[in-house]
């Protein structure tokens, strides 16, 4: 079985990132919005770090799956040691 929980992990953060990124950057311009944060687009910012962490959780979660399915099929380094 080939499931990794990562990938949609990686789904709903890079979903939620990017949602978070676009209201971020379509609110840029408001002052009155940003005043409680000294002026830091703090939605931006943090959708782009959700972004970038579910787009890791998905890499690594595709690396793995791959790892498995070369093990199954015997032509891992580990495999490929013992032969």
């Amino acid at each position: 079985m080939n499931f990794d929980v990562r990938i949609p992990v990686g789904w709903m953060f890079t979903l939620t990132g990017l949602l978070l990124s676009f209201l971020g950057w379509s609110t840029q311009n408001n002052a009155a919005l940003y005043a409680k944060c000294q002026g830091i687009d703090s939605n931006l910012w943090w959708g782009l770090a959700l972004l970038a962490f579910g787009l890791a959780m998905m890499l690594y979660g595709k690396r793995a799956q791959q790892g498995i399915g070369n093990r199954e099929q015997g032509t891992g380094k580990r495999h490929a040691a013992r032969k």
